[in-house]
């Protein structure tokens, strides 16, 4: 059952349209006004054949641009939709919460490339159409979301594979004090995924989440230092180099930075853009201070590595402080109402313990710095 004619192109399922009638219901074209400039989706939904004929009756009627319907078998169903990447969570919700009791209930979500005809905005009760979709979250599916993290935080030897060659090349990087190769570095260290996973297990109240994507960061972290204490140990390191030097102290600007790294991480999540560039910005908060330490470790250098270390610890609070609060103000949140207080909880504990932890350290390091200042001058 389809309510127009067109094509629809998406990753894994082309589909012809065509205006149907069957059980004596006619789909008719929705009225529509302006062009619509924001991804869509292909929902699929399998569903036992009496159940299915329901599903219309649950969808608001502005929620999605086309809906068909069609028997697989004698006794199931396989029902579309074509809606908004803003409008997918609301539908999915529904969906899961009337039907995720049945046996054989599965919804697949497509992203979707191309649509011919085009498809236009509908005006809803009066509001003007550029102003429909911003009463929807503007970023993708918390399902989806989910999963591109889950993809992304996989402790495999790809993974590994990854972190050690970021870390060979910010080495060179930086004992060759060149900014290009360390950026180099960064595009390829895949640390994204690891630390953004970490802000949305906390959003969410995820346990099994948090545990998995805390392993890959550890073994990513650990990997990637212990390769740089061996390189420390043999060979001689310069600790003047300025591209070194310069990651053993803290410093404003490297607080901002890191905050903005976490926001820049979730919002490249959340938006489903690409997030090859905004990885490196992740990654040089938290790679070129991990390499520093290690380095200046191996090569017995403790003093300038306390605070290499102590750079690399305000990083991660700041990438996890924004990230939560990034989640938290985009509307990510649990599906049934027990899981978002315990979310609320873990949310409210967790940035209440990342900045408590950021003054602590800041005003420790400020402390220290002083000291040694006053300390230069006598």
């Amino acid at each position: 059952m389809v309510f127009w004619g067109g094509i629809v192109c998406g990753t894994g399922s082309i589909a012809r349209f065509r205006t149907k009638v069957q059980r004596g219901r006619i789909c008719k074209t929705p009225h529509h006004q302006t062009p619509v400039d924001m991804p869509l989706r292909l929902l699929e939904v399998s569903l036992p054949e009496s159940d299915a004929e329901n599903v219309r009756d649950l969808i608001a009627e502005d929620s999605i641009y086309g809906f068909w319907r069609e028997k697989t078998s004698d006794d199931r169903s396989l029902v579309k939709m074509l809606l908004s990447v803003e409008q997918t969570e609301r539908v999915l919700d529904v969906l899961e919460q009337q039907y995720s009791g049945l046996e054989g209930f599965r919804i697949v979500l497509l992203p979707v490339e191309a649509t011919i005809p085009r498809i236009e905005e509908k005006a809803v009760e009066g509001v003007p159409a550029q102003e429909t979709a911003v009463r929807d979250k503007m970023r993708i599916s918390r399902e989806e979301l989910y999963s591109d993290i889950v993809d992304s935080t996989r402790l495999n030897r790809i993974f590994i594979a990854m972190v050690i060659l970021s870390a060979v090349v910010a080495a060179v990087g930086l004992l060759k004090d060149s900014v290009a190769i360390i950026i180099g570095a960064m595009v390829i260290a895949p640390l994204l995924g690891p630390n953004v996973g970490l802000a949305l297990a906390t959003t969410l109240g995820d346990g099994k989440l948090g545990w998995d994507v805390l392993k890959t960061n550890v073994a990513g972290l650990s990997i990637a230092l212990s390769f740089a204490f061996v390189i420390g140990m043999v060979i001689d390191i310069d600790p003047t180099i300025a591209e070194i030097q310069s990651r053993t102290f803290i410093g404003l600007p490297d607080i901002t930075v890191a905050l903005a790294s976490g926001v820049a991480g979730v919002l490249a999540f959340t938006s489903g853009a690409s997030m090859a560039l905004i990885g490196v910005m992740v990654a040089v908060a938290l790679m070129p201070p991990l390499i520093v330490f290690g380095l200046l470790m191996g090569a017995g250098h403790m003093t300038l590595a306390t605070g290499a270390l102590f750079l690399l610890i305000t990083n991660i609070i700041c990438v996890n402080l924004a990230g939560v609060t990034t989640f938290w103000i985009q509307g990510v949140r649990p599906l049934t109402w027990w899981e978002v207080s315990k979310a609320r909880r873990a949310t409210r504990l967790a940035v209440l313990v990342w900045s408590l932890l950021l003054i602590i350290l800041v005003a420790v390091v400020l402390f220290t710095q002083q000291s040694d200042l006053r300390h230069v001058l006598d």
